[in-house]
């Protein structure tokens, strides 16, 4: 848990070298507390001394006036400084965290399905927003708050060597004793810290997928289980909070007893060397205050080695989830070409344990503009072939190709294209268009919903894919048209209207392989015409695959595909498969395909 200096100054230097700006005038405003705080005890100093060497004389009454303006003046000063540079630091702090928070939440949208499936949206949450949040005042402060402090410790020191020598030593020895316990204490706190924060996180990743399921736990009597183990995790929170906490106040303990120990030696000093007229009453206030005031810093660096406790633990966390790589590789030797894709899979194997394949051997060719129906049971691995097309993992073995040209005399694919792995994801995703059962929502307006927040596609677009998709009545219905706003998760939309809206995004992509997941299985019947009309004018000039559970979707396909136990067990025209009374396709229609599927 001891981090090397150098990884502080990265972390400094990438975040904080385009706010060099308001750095530079958070240290101005540092050091011009720190002069303001070496001014004001000579300010009361010179007012004592005046007060008792000219008493009872008239005119010294306006020159003890006039000193004390001045200190109220130079107090006020101190105090708007502070102010000042407390919001200049918090605005540095929250600037450079933002922006750690946008590059972690970049980084993650870009790892592999893999990742996402091991780790919670309330891990996540934590980690991106928890862990960031206690580095924020190691950018805001630390730094130039110790360098600030060590200043001001300077400072005092050599006033004091001024007035005189022992007690500036005294005072310096004292400041060194303190500064190297504080020091050797730096990393007791850090792993109890770190631990607090891992059992935060797994407490936000249970709450996340609890609520998630409140339905299925109320129904099935689960209440009281979830119960108990919110009460086990927030125990184990607890526990790992207060031993970080605890293990932090010996820093505490340590500064009060620092505390006691450095007055006792200013006032016994100042005593005896103002009995021996070696010090005025003033110069004893003036060694109190800049004892105290040595003090002061010395606090301030203690405070900053418990922030940098809880920093460490998080940089450690936020370096770790910088450090997860995608198993998604990007090799962008070659292009798609526009217009419809052939799909070619060879020899493909894939499993999202390594020894548990969910696809075993599969190989089969699709050619532009032809339409595929998928079929088979539950777990048959029909959805994660989809998701292999679309690179949301990487097969095993075996190799996926799109683009083949199609041959001018058969129709079929002359060439089978290139490695899906080859191609930029950014432009495979581009080329390739999927439907869901579940359409994801982002709360804000539909016209960013529908664009994907892509401020380059016009709304004379947005509505002319509308009305091509007969979707005017939907869309005449919405209160605020393009603006009206959505809900996260669909709570403001039907399961019909969300999934046209689903498909309006892919017209509005123009991809050449669109992949339709089951994407009607759940509509009401009024709703499905709709959807179906849509389905044949997206699939209209492209290649599509469709993960199909009704016979109605499925009659469009020109090639069928049945799997079971991630293999192809059947596979061919819709036209023969049907007229064959032996085939598994055959056996469906006559047995209804629901029923047989589902």
């Amino acid at each position: 848990m001891d981090l090397p200096l150098k990884r502080y100054w990265d972390l400094l230097t990438k975040y904080l070298k385009p706010l060099w700006l308001k750095v530079l005038l958070l240290a101005l405003l540092i050091l011009t507390t720190i002069s303001l705080q070496l001014l004001n005890p000579q300010i009361i100093r010179f007012f004592i001394d005046t007060a008792i060497n000219s008493r009872g004389q008239p005119s010294v009454n306006q020159t003890l006036f006039l000193t004390a303006l001045t200190f109220l003046g130079t107090a006020l000063l101190l105090q708007g400084v502070s102010v000042a540079s407390t919001y200049v630091g918090e605005d540095v702090g929250w600037r450079a965290t933002n922006q750690m928070r946008a590059d972690l939440a970049r980084h993650c949208l870009h790892l592999d399905m893999a990742f996402h499936n091991n780790h919670t949206a309330g891990e996540m949450i934590e980690r991106i927003d928890g862990d960031v949040a206690d580095i924020a005042i190691f950018f805001a402060q630390f730094v130039v708050r110790v360098l600030g402090n060590l200043l001001l410790l300077i400072g005092v020191l050599v006033v004091l060597l001024r007035e005189d020598w022992r007690i500036s030593l005294a005072l310096g020895i004292y400041a060194l004793i303190a500064l190297g316990s504080l020091t050797y204490l730096r990393q007791i706190a850090i792993p109890h810290w770190k631990a607090s924060r891992e059992a935060s996180a797994e407490l936000f990743g249970f709450l996340e997928e609890q609520l998630a399921g409140t339905e299925d736990i109320r129904s099935s009597g689960g209440v009281a289980f979830v119960m108990r183990n919110l009460f086990k995790l927030n125990r184990l929170r607890l526990n790992k909070e207060l031993k970080g906490r605890t293990m932090g106040f010996t820093v505490v303990c340590l500064w009060i007893a620092l505390y006691m120990l450095g007055q006792s030696v200013a006032l016994v000093a100042g005593y005896f060397l103002f009995r021996q007229g070696l010090l005025t009453l003033g110069s004893v206030y003036l060694v109190v205050n800049y004892t105290d005031t040595i003090f002061r810093p010395l606090r301030e660096i203690t405070n900053e080695i418990q922030n940098l406790q809880k920093a460490a633990a998080g940089i450690v966390r936020v370096d770790a989830l910088f450090a997860e790589q995608s198993k998604i590789h990007q090799n962008p030797r070659h292009t798609l070409p526009d217009g419809p894709l052939s799909v070619a899979f060879e020899q493909v194997i894939f499993g999202y344990a390594e020894q548990e394949p969910v696809l075993k051997q599969i190989s089969f060719q699709l050619a532009p503009g032809k339409v595929l129906g998928l079929l088979g049971r539950t777990g048959s691995g029909k959805t994660t072939l989809t998701r292999l097309v679309f690179r949301l993992y990487d097969s095993t073995t075996g190799s996926i190709h799109l683009g083949g040209a199609p041959h001018p005399g058969n129709g079929q694919v002359d060439g089978i294209g290139c490695d899906i792995r080859d191609v930029a994801l950014a432009e495979l995703r581009n080329h390739v268009g999927m439907v869901t059962q579940d359409v994801q929502l982002f709360r804000a307006s539909v016209r960013d919903n529908l664009t994907f927040f892509d401020r380059t596609i016009t709304d004379e677009k947005i509505l002319a894919v509308i009305e091509e998709l007969e979707l005017a009545e939907w869309f005449n219905a919405l209160p605020n048209g393009l603006d009206t706003e959505l809900q996260t998760g669909g709570a403001s939309l039907s399961a019909g209207e969300a999934q046209l809206l689903a498909f309006t995004r892919v017209f509005l992509k123009n991809p050449g392989l669109v992949i339709l997941d089951e994407a009607s299985s759940r509509l009401d019947p009024a709703t499905e015409q709709l959807i179906e009309r849509a389905v044949d004018k997206l699939l209209k000039n492209r290649t599509g695959i469709i993960v199909a559970h009704r016979l109605s979707t499925v009659e469009r396909a020109d090639q069928i595909m049945i799997m079971e136990n991630g293999k192809i067990i059947e596979a061919g025209t819709y036209h023969s498969l049907a007229g064959d009374p032996g085939s598994r396709f055959a056996s469906l229609l006559r047995t209804g395909l629901e029923e047989v599927l589902v």
